[in-house]
């Protein structure tokens, strides 16, 4: 009697083993599921930090070759401010802030030229007479992320002039 209660004694403990390798079995899978799901965050990570690099690097060249113009009459169109820096050099685009919430010009611009060279020649017009005003005219400077000052937020009326054959002055567009 005593080996038949051995024997199922045995049955039992192979059988709560099985059960348990078959457990650790299905952990170590899952283990390296999530080490590959991990290995591919990382992957992912690496991919968008790259191409979030290279964004700052676009925004600081376009910054590199824009100016600053603060005192921009408020009934300015962007075509009269670029023929204003026209004489500097070549002119990418012109940007008009509005603010956004009353769409109103916000009395400043920026002015993106095609050679960072050309922004030394539109600094001379620094202090100029623009629509009877005195515009301020500085290089735009890049600003950092997370560096933020509040406020209550613009938009901006453009018109990119690499375009501007195709498109006419209702080709205003809003960006933000």
């Amino acid at each position: 009697m005593a080996d038949i209660e051995d024997r199922r004694a045995d049955e039992h403990n192979t059988a709560d083993n099985a059960d348990e390798e078959e457990e650790i079995l299905a952990m170590k899978k899952r283990v390296q599921e999530m080490e590959a799901e991990a290995a591919k965050l990382r992957e992912m990570q690496q991919s968008l930090d790259q191409r979030t690099e290279d964004l700052r690097e676009n925004r600081e060249d376009i910054d590199a070759r824009s100016i600053f113009v603060g005192n921009v009459d408020y009934g300015a169109s962007p075509e009269e401010i670029q023929s204003h820096f026209q004489t500097c050099g070549s002119i990418n685009r012109v940007t008009i802030l509005l603010d956004k919430f009353t769409g109103q010009p916000k009395g400043y611009a920026y002015v993106e030229f095609t050679e960072p060279s050309l922004v030394a020649q539109a600094l001379v017009l620094n202090d100029s007479n623009f629509r009877g005003r005195q515009l301020k005219v500085v290089p735009k400077r890049t600003n950092l992320p997370g560096m933020t000052r509040g406020g209550r937020g613009s938009t901006a009326v453009a018109i990119d002039h690499e375009d501007v054959a195709m498109h006419h002055t209702s080709s205003l567009c809003a960006t933000g």
